[in-house]
Order: C-alpha cells, then sequence, then structure tokens
C-alpha cells in the first residue's frame, strides 16, 4: 500500500491488562463552527447552512428528533449518534442532545457539478478519497490538487475526515478555491464517474501496473483510499484501473498525501506532453 500505517497507541490493552475505559476527552471546536439544540440545527438546515456532520445523542426518540432526522435523510450530511458525555464534552451549553456543525465551505452536488465540466469543454480530472481521516493528510491533498488544476475532490459524508477551520488551515487556503463534491454512498458515485465516461484509476499494492502506464489524457478520477486499510473493496471493484507507485526502499508506503501527489502530477505531465 501507498499510505502511512497507524500504530496502535501506548495506552493499547494487552493480555491481561485491564481494558481501558472510554475516554471522551477531544479538543472543543470553535463555538461559531457549531449549532445546538433541536431547533436550532432544524431552522439551520431549512435556511440552507452548510453542515458537515451532526452528532446526535443515541438514545434520542422524541418528535423533533424524529423531524430532525427526516430532514437529514437523503443528505450528504454526516449523522453520528453519539453517547451524552461525547456531546457534553463538546459544548457546556444546552445541547439538547445535538450538535451540528458548519462548513467553511459550500459543498457541490456530483451529479451537477460534473456535467457542467463536460459542458465547458474541460477534460475532467477528480481525486476520490475513500475514508481518508487525517485533517493533515487531507490539507495536503487538496493543497496539491489546487496547485495542479484538479477539477474536484469527491469525499463521503461519512467515515471522512471533518471539514471545518482546521482542514482549511492545513490546506494553506486551498479549500476555498477547490470544490469539493461531498456524496452520500462513494460506492455508487464511483459507478456514476464510470457510467458518464471517466476512468476510475485505484493506487493499490495489488496491482502488478505501473501507475504510469495509464492514460490520464482521458476524463480520469484518481481514487486514493484510507491511510490505514487503504481502499475498501466496494470502491476498489469500481475502478477500471488498479495501480501501484513501485517502492524501491525499505519502508513499504508512502504518506496517501505524497501517493496523491506522485498520481496527479503523472497526470498533469501527460496532460501537457499532449498538448505540446
Amino acid at each position: 500500500m501507498y499510505f502511512k500505517k497507524q500504530t496502535p497507541s501506548d495506552n493499547t490493552s494487552r493480555k491481561g491488562d485491564k481494558k481501558p475505559t472510554a475516554d471522551y476527552k477531544t479538543r472543543r471546536p470553535k463555538q461559531r463552527e457549531m449549532i445546538f439544540g433541536l431547533h436550532s440545527v432544524i431552522e439551520a438546515i431549512e435556511a440552507g447552512k452548510t453542515i458537515d456532520k451532526v452528532m446526535v445523542r443515541r438514545d434520542m426518540s422524541s418528535t423533533l428528533a424524529r423531524e430532525l432526522m427526516a430532514k437529514l435523510e437523503g443528505t450528504a450530511t454526516a449523522v453520528q449518534k453519539v453517547p451524552v458525555e461525547k456531546l457534553n464534552q463538546l459544548t457546556d451549553k444546552n445541547h439538547q442532545g445535538v450538535i451540528a456543525f458548519l462548513s467553511p465551505i459550500d459543498f457541490h452536488r456530483l451529479d451537477d457539478f460534473l456535467p457542467t465540466l463536460f459542458e465547458s469543454g474541460r477534460m475532467p480530472l477528480l481525486v476520490v478519497l475513500d475514508a481518508v481521516t487525517d485533517v493533515r493528510n487531507f490539507g495536503a491533498i487538496v493543497r496539491t490538487a489546487e496547485c495542479a488544476g484538479v477539477d474536484a475532490v469527491v469525499v463521503a459524508a461519512r467515515n471522512s475526515v471533518a471539514i471545518n477551520g482546521d482542514a482549511v488551515k492545513t490546506s494553506a487556503g486551498a479549500l476555498h478555491n477547490m470544490p469539493i463534491c461531498k456524496v452520500d454512498n462513494l460506492e455508487k458515485a464511483l459507478r456514476y464517474l464510470a457510467d458518464s465516461g471517466l476512468r476510475i484509476v485505484a493506487a493499490t499494492e495489488h496491482s502488478e501496473a505501473d501507475y504510469t502506464d495509464v492514460d490520464y489524457t482521458t476524463p480520469v478520477a484518481i481514487l486514493m483510499g484510507s491511510e490505514d486499510i487503504g481502499i475498501s473493496p466496494e470502491c476498489l471493484r469500481q475502478a477500471t484501473d488498479k495501480v501501484r507507485i513501485p517502492m524501491a526502499g525499505r519502508i513499504e508506503s508512502l504518506n496517501v498525501s505524497v501517493a496523491a501527489g506522485v498520481m496527479i502530477y503523472e497526470a498533469v505531465r501527460q496532460r501537457r506532453m499532449m498538448n505540446n
């Protein structure tokens, strides 16, 4: 694989050790990044606010809670059911069991955005991220993509990095210039891209093909996997090309942001050669 492997933390339980208790300590987001309470979150959704994620107390079952879930159904907003202790760690305010996290950017609908690329005469070049959760890796990928002229980065609503102020900072502001398409189901999104004529090029160790052997001068989506396990089997099945970046040293893998940069700039190289 081409991704930085995660190592167990020092408090990982060993045989015979007492199982560690749940720890809900976390960095508190800035207050301006959050909305608290059922009514407030529902009103924000109705007002068209861009919401990255909603955390809901896992045992909520009131009428208003059901109304909130109905409004979120079918959207690209991630919904996470958590213990009340998690919510209490995030704020001292009366959250009523619900906290919504505002996004600093607006998201694009993939099925609206892609046709505009073709209509404008562009040869689409997209980067699709499968479960990349590290904000520094995500920010670095977006920064590279923006510098290279990538048309958009596609992420899943769930099991992906939180797109917040930290993500903007790590991207050096590139998130304000790079269209981000958030999708409810990444596997279906990849199928849609393939059906629309894009070649899905997946970076994976489970291939003998070199990443330079693929033709990137056609419409292309470069698929990169998570930092620990790579591309999920469901998404990998949607790939039209599976390629690997050759490793010559003793380290087995590249960090995902570095690997993405290698793939992106191979596409840039080929496209420039074609236009010269």
